[in-house]
């Protein structure tokens, strides 16, 4: 790496999150005393992280920093990387830091403020079209260029510094044959990196996969062949931002005269963001509410459900479950999944696909069979044709884990690029980049984990200390639940062990508690097959009694014996 001049006029670039891993995607751009920002994305947290429902990046640098934010930018509707903005932006506006423009692309645009009404907060990020003008920021000039992805408007962009030009090249390949027929911009790409590009931040997830991205042409035709042998309900779970698939499962569904259905909130608020733009139109009479389901036959309806990444309480996790209020499933219906699992979400995906299975269901998947999703990532082709394309003095891959970066390190030395041109960052690493080319590592910024309530917004310093608190308030209960697997009945009568919370001591009460847990297991006979859930209902059930008694929350671990 080259070491530049220390007192030469630079740019920094820092990124927050999304480097080494997948989510929580943010990047900072900074210029003597001003501040550019891309992306600002929350991440999901793993079984290990006890009572956390959303990862945040840590923005302590930026709120503790004497520079100007002039401007923050998006590069498409995925969660991971406009999901963290309801939570962000209030601690910008809290700190009087909210002046500055906040731009997307249309799609992206809408998406995002979407997010911020369900926070109370107005719209704040302004649409751009792809065919804008360069804005300028600051001393920033910034550029949006079409790429594909899972999501339309998804966009690269270009930025222009008085040091040198950054080309942002987040989540992206490059489909010739796109759901939307809106293919990338290869014209404006070359057009831009013409004038040089000081750096090139690229998309690396699909880094070790050979050869270039399926097209999403093919998913149409594969739907058709399989809605065509069904005799049930066709359901097709996916990303409620993937537009794109929802329009393609849409006209399937109207080739064949089946009713459509969304079930699920991120869904239904998709949809409606989708129609409200012009993204998506469904053919009058066509979509029906969930409560008109049980009046059509299943050979009659196509439904779009939420849940494909296994999340406890979705609407497809409810269906595999009996446990959701207008749809069940029988052994003519198919299951379709057309996403694969975001990583650290494997477990729940398998368990929720296993669930559906036992249920005599044809279930679909990615591991079974790629005809119904592909990549929203570029594979080696896709990235080294961009390294071709903007021949970039240096490279720094983002959006993946460490193994991706290596392998997206590697493809650049195929290609001829030096060892020293790719740079292998963590989080919080500055590079600062020189006039001459040249560039060096600079501060390394703390970032640390900020875990959060979803629900109430609340940031929650470290996972454990919403149990703390609930230890210090009213103690804990442990529930000991000896089930059958087979039959999913106790195996005995369960034990309660309490510490902390003498009032459990009435009999009473725990005759109550022991009621409610075996009414619970006596509707949901047979084998068990998501024993997580089974923990959460017992768990909830607990404390339901507990609160009506006694208006208090004790922390309750239940604890479920498989025999």
């Amino acid at each position: 790496m080259n070491l530049g001049t220390s007192n030469a006029e630079s740019v920094s670039l820092i990124p927050i999150g999304g480097v080494g891993d997948v989510t929580r995607n943010m990047y900072v751009y900074e210029y003597k005393d001003q501040m550019l920002i891309v992306d600002c994305g929350l991440g999901f947290p793993d079984e290990s992280m006890l009572g956390v429902d959303l990862l945040l990046p840590d923005i302590s640098y930026i709120l503790e920093s004497k520079k100007k934010i002039v401007g923050m930018l998006f590069t498409h509707g995925h969660e991971d990387h406009i999901g963290g903005l309801p939570f962000i932006l209030p601690q910008f506006i809290e700190k009087g830091l909210a002046t500055f423009p906040m731009m997307a692309t249309p799609l992206t645009a809408a998406l995002a403020n979407e997010k911020l009404k369900e926070f109370a907060i107005g719209n704040r990020v302004q649409a751009v079209e792809f065919t804008d003008a360069e804005k300028q920021l600051g001393d920033f000039k910034i550029s949006f260029t079409r790429v594909t992805h899972s999501v339309p408007d998804t966009s690269h962009i270009f930025i222009k510094t008085p040091v040198g030009n950054f080309y942002h090249g987040s989540d992206f390949k490059f489909d010739l044959t796109p759901a939307d027929k809106k293919p990338t911009d290869f014209k404006k790409i070359a057009s831009l990196t013409q004038s040089g590009v000081l750096c090139l931040l690229s998309d690396c997830l699909g880094a070790e996969r050979p050869g270039s991205t399926p097209s999403e042409l093919d998913i149409s035709d594969n739907f058709e062949k399989e809605l065509r042998n069904c005799k049930g309900k066709f359901i097709v779970t996916t990303y409620s931002s993937n537009i794109s698939r929802l329009n393609q499962a849409i006209d399937i569904a109207s080739k064949y005269g089946r009713k459509v259905c969304f079930i699920g909130r991120s869904l239904i608020k998709a949809k409606e963001v989708a129609e409200k733009i012009g993204y998506m139109k469904i053919p009058p009479g066509m979509e029906i509410e969930m409560d008109e389901v049980k009046k059509h036959k299943g050979d009659q309806l196509l439904l779009i459900v939420a849940g494909s990444q296994g999340q406890e309480n979705s609407a497809m996790s409810r269906i595999s479950l009996d446990d959701h209020r207008e749809v069940w499933l029988t052994p003519e219906d198919v299951v379709v999944f057309s996403s694969d699992p975001i990583p650290g979400n494997e477990l729940s995906v398998n368990a929720l696909i296993d669930s559906i299975a036992k249920k005599g269901v044809r279930v679909v998947y990615s591991q079974m069979t790629d005809k119904f999703h592909v990549s929203g990532h570029g594979y080696s082709h896709d990235l080294m044709l961009l390294m071709e394309i903007a021949k970039p003095s240096h490279m720094v891959p983002i959006g993946g884990t460490y193994k991706h970066m290596v392998a997206y390190k590697r493809l650049a030395q195929k290609l001829g690029f030096g060892p020293d041109t790719v740079h292998l960052i963590e989080n919080g690493q500055e590079l600062i980049f020189y006039k001459d080319k040249t560039c060096k590592k600079g501060r390394k910024i703390q970032v640390r984990h900020v875990y959060v309530d979803e629900i109430t917004g609340d940031e929650i310093d470290s996972f454990v200390l919403r149990d703390r608190q609930k230890l210090s308030e009213a103690g804990f209960i442990v529930i000991m639940a000896e089930i059958d697997a087979n039959t999913g009945q106790p195996v005995r009568k369960p034990e309660i062990i309490s510490r902390g919370f003498t009032a459990i001591e009435d009999m009473k009460v725990q005759s109550k508690i022991i009621s409610q847990i075996n009414t619970l297991l006596a509707t949901r006979k047979g084998q068990v097959s998501n024993w997580v859930h089974l923990r959460k209902m017992i768990q909830e059930a607990t404390e339901r009694v507990i609160f009506k008694e006694f208006r208090v929350r004790p922390l309750v671990l239940p604890v479920v014996i498989e025999l």
